[in-house]
């Protein structure tokens, strides 16, 4: 993984802006903490933070390469490509010289031959931006499921682009301005984001799957990849024979590293399943013993509330595949103050208001494991791809014509804000631009027409993008890296497809899943229920997040006060629990309260000007 910027202008000299290329680049030292680079020419200027993974010594960028006198080709990239090893010999095959054992390299060579289209023979996780020197074109690139993130913004003769918006804004062009459109993305999609939106006025994302070119003729966007619907004609047993050995070669691939690795266990059927793979993997080759993590909070056992959404502990299930697998396990453990003292620290790497205690959790967890290893894999977006939240279960959700996993948190505000932003309004807006993008399979109807409906909001504008985003912007702020290897798109595609009732085999959530990894994980694990990302439930973080309200309703200069009630804020203090909450009435009221206390520090601590 790493950190990318870049600044294409065709009025400035570029060469004269150092020191602001520096400064862009600086931002995103936390992404790669091991090396940096600039590259600049009269019209370009290149800035990279890498965090090394694959060839040490050969990898650094900007990587520039030059095939002739008039062609000169220059890269700055994050993440991995699963598949360079195939493609440097098919490229070798073509002509082409390597003077790295890098991935990145075989990507810069992979656009020198193909083009635009290099994006096409891609397996891996990337955000990439390519200066063609000749043709005075710049190429940027984001990975099919928008697993690294890849902003933009335009600005008269110029177009900036980096890993996160904080890159943007460190260039004076770029200002900390939010219109209303924005502020409703805020109040009215939490914790979701259009595709595409960047939040920041005019500062916009490249929607996984997307390229984008820019050169004097203006910008065009392209889209390279998105989800195809037709008939799946293989039986159950064919099936999940078939996913099991996309899962065997996905998380091979992504075993490959030259730092040390591990894997995120939760003892949930996905990263279970998945370190079970990984295990087997690496047993068969004579390696080393995989390590394993998982996040627990002081005294959990005595505060554990069961929930729809986590009908368990996860401790009991994490240990139980660690001895099964004979992993090197280790539990990173948490307490209430560590998430209040750290509570910030995912505000900065999101440059957004986030998701709390849920985000400080994840990004302390990595703190302490990249004290052992630099890359990680996760179980990320299984229950996106074969279905199994609670929700696509509820009939009442189901037939629910909304986004299905929206936080409230527009109850605290003002009438006045309201009518300002029409939140509703805008959901219903958002809904309906969603269903319109589905991809329909000719003579589906009913239940299967309606499944492939929540699929597309789970994994093009929902949950899948929001957790991807979360898990990048917490391992990055401390340079891990993370693979996720059921974001594999072939795996991705191929399930698409499984009709409803193939998916749910056995009358069981993912029981497709279940059967193609069935004999890899003792009996209570394989057909262990859905239980969510762990929060704590300890009273002591609820009243740090209840003080932290206060304080702000207390303080006259609090910039939160102009989108809030205050008598809705105190109602909010005492809320009941909602009928349709599949969360604690404590947990739902705590997330409400960490999103008032981080949308304040975000409108106070970047200088959010309001247009």
């Amino acid at each position: 993984m790493c950190g990318i910027t870049g600044w294409v202008d065709w009025q400035r000299d570029l060469t004269q802006q150092k020191e602001v290329l520096q400064a862009m680049t600086d931002t995103m030292e936390c992404r790669g903490p091991d090396a940096e680079g600039t590259w600049l020419s009269s019209r370009v200027a290149f800035g990279h933070r890498r965090l090394a993974v694959i060839d040490i010594e050969g990898g650094s960028q900007p990587m520039v390469k030059k095939v002739s006198d008039q062609k000169t080709y220059v890269i700055t990239y994050s993440g991995e490509i699963y598949n360079f090893i195939e493609l440097r010999r098919e490229l070798q095959a073509r002509g082409h010289i390597f003077t790295t054992r890098s991935d990145t390299e075989v990507l810069l060579t992979s656009y020198i031959e193909w083009g635009p289209s290099c994006v096409e023979h891609l397996n891996g996780i990337f955000a990439f931006g390519i200066w063609d020197e000749e043709n005075q074109e710049l190429f940027l690139a984001r990975d099919r499921l928008g697993v690294k993130p890849l902003f933009y913004a335009e600005r008269g003769s110029a177009i900036l682009f980096g890993s996160e918006p904080k890159a943007l804004l460190a260039n004076p062009l770029v200002q900390p301005e939010v219109d209303m459109e924005g502020l409703t993305e805020i109040f009215a999609m939490f914790p979701l984001r259009t595709p595409g939106h960047g939040i920041y006025k005019d500062v916009h994302e490249i929607r996984p799957g997307y390229t984008l070119s820019f050169n004097r003729s203006g910008r065009h966007i392209t889209q390279y990849w998105k989800l195809e619907s037709r008939l799946h004609t293989e039986d159950v047993d064919t099936t999940a024979k078939h996913i099991r050995e996309l899962l065997y070669d996905t998380i091979e691939r992504q075993l490959i590293s030259d730092v040390p690795y591990c894997t995120l266990l939760s003892g949930g059927l996905d990263s279970s399943a998945m370190t079970a793979i990984a295990t087997d993997i690496l047993n068969r080759k004579g390696k080393e013993t995989l390590r394993t993590f998982a996040v627990d909070f002081r005294d959990s056992d005595k505060h554990f509330k069961p929930s729809t959404i986590r009908p368990d502990r996860d401790a009991p299930y994490v240990h139980q595949v660690a001895e099964y697998v004979k992993s090197h396990h280790r539990d990173i453990i948490l307490d209430t103050p560590d998430l209040v003292d750290h509570s910030f620290a995912p505000l900065r790497a999101r440059d957004l208001p986030g998701m709390g205690e849920m985000d400080t959790s994840l990004y302390l967890m990595f703190k302490a494991l990249k004290q052992e290893a630099t890359v990680a894999l996760s179980g990320e977006s299984a229950d996106e791809v074969f279905g199994g939240y609670p929700w696509f279960y509820s009939e009442e959700s189901i037939k629910a014509e909304t986004f299905p996993f929206l936080m409230n948190v527009s109850d605290a505000l003002s009438a006045e804000f309201r009518a300002k932003i029409k939140p509703e309004e805008y959901r219903r807006a958002r809904y309906q631009q969603a269903i319109a993008e589905v991809p329909r399979l000719d003579g589906e109807t009913g239940l299967d027409k309606r499944m492939r409906e929540i699929f597309y909001l789970h994994l093009v504008w929902g949950s899948l993008p929001t957790l991807l985003d979360r898990k990048d912007r917490m391992s990055m702020a401390v340079g891990l890296e993370v693979r996720v290897p059921f974001c594999d798109h072939r795996l991705v595609q191929y399930v698409w497809n499984i009709p409803w009732d193939m998916k749910t085999v056995g009358n069981r959530e993912k029981g497709v899943l279940r059967e193609a990894v069935k004999g890899l994980l003792p009996h209570e694990v394989l057909y262990r229920k859905k239980s969510g990302y762990p929060g704590t439930q300890n009273p002591s973080y609820e009243n740090a997040m209840r003080s932290a309200v206060l304080d702000i309703l207390a303080d006259s200069n609090s910039p939160l006060l102009s989108f809030v009630d205050k008598d809705r804020v105190n109602e909010l203090l005492n809320l009941k629990k909602s009928a349709h909450s599949v969360m604690t009435s404590a947990q739902e009221r705590t997330h409400q309260l960490a999103f008032l206390v981080q949308v304040n520090k975000w409108l106070t601590d970047y200088h959010i000007s309001i247009r």
